[in-house]
């Protein structure tokens, strides 16, 4: 039986070379857009810089800011790389859902301060993934979109 997430470490070792494009898809550029869900459940979308460290993927936010708010209450969201600019999206487009763990521990927050140095106070979370998913352009004919979930073989969807 498989779990319905993964952290970044499990995905990672279950697909390497996706793992890698994703990561420098994020590297690439300092701001991306993290959606999360208000109280009365429609969507809200905000700016965020992550960060992969210690086999996890973290999500670093101000104290009370509203995205932190919205994930102690749900903690699903969706992350989306930042495109860059026009149209060319080295790596392709690629976004990560799943759910977002606060984390209290101060040892764990103590290393994330000591790779990241975040201003302080600010909450921290870990993400337990449940979905990975890659679209881009194949040799200028296929669109080409990769799906990864927790326990399930790597999908890969060709479209003409």
């Amino acid at each position: 039986m498989s779990s319905n997430w993964a952290n970044w470490a499990a995905f990672a070792a279950a697909e390497p070379d996706l793992a890698t494009t994703v990561e420098e898809r994020f590297g690439a550029y300092t701001h991306h857009v993290l959606a999360t869900l208000r109280a009365d459940g429609s969507p809200r979308t905000t700016g965020l810089e992550v960060r992969f460290f210690a086999g996890e993927l973290w999500l670093g936010m101000m104290p009370g800011s509203v995205k932190a708010l919205d994930l102690r209450r749900d903690p699903r969201f969706a992350l989306q790389a930042n495109p860059g600019e026009g149209t060319g999206m080295g790596g392709g487009d690629v976004r990560v859902g799943g759910r977002a763990v606060e984390v209290d521990d101060p040892a764990v927050k103590g290393a994330y301060m000591k790779e990241v140095e975040p201003p302080e106070p600010f909450h921290l979370f870990r993400t337990e993934l449940t979905e990975v998913v890659r679209t881009y352009v194949e040799d200028d004919t296929y669109l080409v979109v990769q799906i990864w979930k927790p326990g399930q073989p790597l999908r890969v969807v060709r479209r003409k």
